[in-house]
């Protein structure tokens, strides 16, 4: 998972502008193949049983490789295999820079090694004993300093990367937390969950990103927003809070109960508390997500 956080260090560091970033990912995306599409171009799993994994992803946070192996359609090595096919984010988006003369290899080998030194990044990626190692890359670049509930939130934000992953795609860049008052929106979906640990969380973008979005959601093209598309939208946050209900239940014994999503058009989202606004870029368009911990 950290490879998606590549760009926003190339950001920060000043060697390549938003718009230079965007163009990359939408060559990125078109590149770069799916663990479940590569299982069906190996001969290694059906159409429908790669379904069947996706579906169940739904219900529990794991990833497609875990899953396909526990439902018996793919032996761990098999897993190995075709994780040696990916080639990793970065390293595509690298690539994709020398292509467009935007760094030379010299820079980008500087680059990539600084970035893995910096956020003592190694090759095992998301295996358990790396748990401490993600945690810390994500403190370091999302978290802001005054933020209290530290642990929940990145939890949450840890299992909204995977999600995003899971079910829109791989092609994004995480941009830097904003703490904000109040949070003007386009076309936004909001959720209360209440319990243990009470918050707010909204999903905003404008109405040709959710068009795109709601599209790699459900495995379908709308061509305008209409009533599917905010429906798509609010399954997706419904889903996602509610694998983090069942997360920190099972992790921390915190009980958390969602309330209905609600719609909200070019409006603006104001909480008793700060709201933490994260964009994330993706080729088609920036997804920004809101958290708002509410006062006890």
């Amino acid at each position: 998972m950290h490879t998606q956080f590549f760009g926003n260090f190339l950001l920060n560091k000043g060697v390549i502008t938003p718009e230079q970033l965007i163009e990359a990912l939408k060559i990125q995306s078109s590149a770069h193949k799916k663990f479940g599409t590569l299982a069906i171009h190996s001969g290694y799993m059906s159409a429908s049983e790669v379904a069947d994994v996706y579906i169940t992803q739904t219900h529990y946070d794991k990833r497609f490789g875990e899953l396909a192996v526990e439902l018996g359609y793919l032996t761990p090595e098999q897993v190995d295999k075709l994780l040696t096919l990916q080639l990793p984010n970065y390293m595509l988006l690298g690539q994709i820079l020398v292509d467009q003369k935007i760094v030379t290899h010299i820079e980008l080998e500087n680059l990539i090694t600084e970035y893995k030194s910096e956020y003592e990044i190694y090759e095992l990626d998301m295996m358990e004993e790396q748990k401490s190692m993600v945690d810390k890359l994500l403190a370091d670049l999302y978290l802001p300093d005054d933020l209290q509930d530290t642990q929940n939130i990145l939890a949450y934000i840890t299992l909204l990367f995977n999600n995003l992953v899971r079910f829109i795609g791989e092609d994004f860049t995480p941009l830097n937390i904003m703490t904000l008052p109040e949070v003007p929106t386009n076309y936004c979906v909001s959720q209360m969950v209440d319990g243990s640990f009470p918050f707010l969380s909204a999903l905003d973008m404008d109405s040709e990103t959710a068009i795109a979005f709601a599209g790699r959601y459900v495995d379908d093209e709308f061509e305008e927003f209409d009533e599917y598309v905010s429906a798509s939208m609010e399954d997706f946050l419904n889903l996602h809070n509610g694998l983090y209900s069942v997360n920190m239940s099972n992790d921390f014994s915190l009980e958390l109960h969602l309330q209905p999503p609600a719609c909200h058009e070019n409006t603006v989202l104001a909480t008793e508390a700060p709201c933490y606004l994260l964009p994330v870029i993706y080729a088609f368009g920036t997804v920004n997500f809101i958290f708002s911990v509410t006062p006890s």
